[in-house]
């Protein structure tokens, strides 16, 4: 299930990277997203693995993540591993003087979720979650 959500930010990309390395902070803004704890002593770059408890709905799963691009002021690319499986990438491109940020993952199901057709019926609430979640986002910049 490939879910791509996009939001232009009134921040210059250094400012909004800046808020977006922090990944401690992605539960501020990503309302599906509990909490956020790491495996290990890295906070940023590759290698990096966050657990974080995540709700959607009826639905709870911890979702380990580990980072696998780090290009400064530019990508962040994971993998998740665990019960919810799949690739995703953050990236952000400088648009007249604000940045444009894009989510973008391509994640798998488990049958536990519904497997395929679970999918069919959570690709528009993830994408609408997600954009809620980008308006937080840019909102911390506002």
């Amino acid at each position: 299930m490939r879910v791509t959500v996009a939001v232009d930010i009134d921040a210059p990309v250094e400012e909004v990277w800046a808020d977006v390395a922090n990944m401690a902070s992605h539960s501020e803004w990503m309302a599906d997203a509990e909490h956020i704890t790491f495996a290990g002593d890295l906070r940023s770059g590759v290698g990096t693995v966050l657990i974080v408890p995540t709700r959607i709905g009826p639905f709870t799963t911890e979702d380990w993540i580990i980072v696998t691009e780090w290009e400064d002021r530019r990508r962040i690319g994971v993998i998740h591993v665990g019960i919810v499986s799949g690739v995703g990438a953050f990236t952000l491109e400088d648009v007249d003087g604000g940045t444009r940020f894009v989510w973008d993952e391509d994640i798998t199901l488990p049958m536990a979720f519904g497997g395929p057709l679970g999918e069919i019926v959570a690709k528009p609430i993830m994408t609408a979650i997600w954009r809620s979640n980008l308006r937080r986002l840019a909102n911390r910049f506002a």
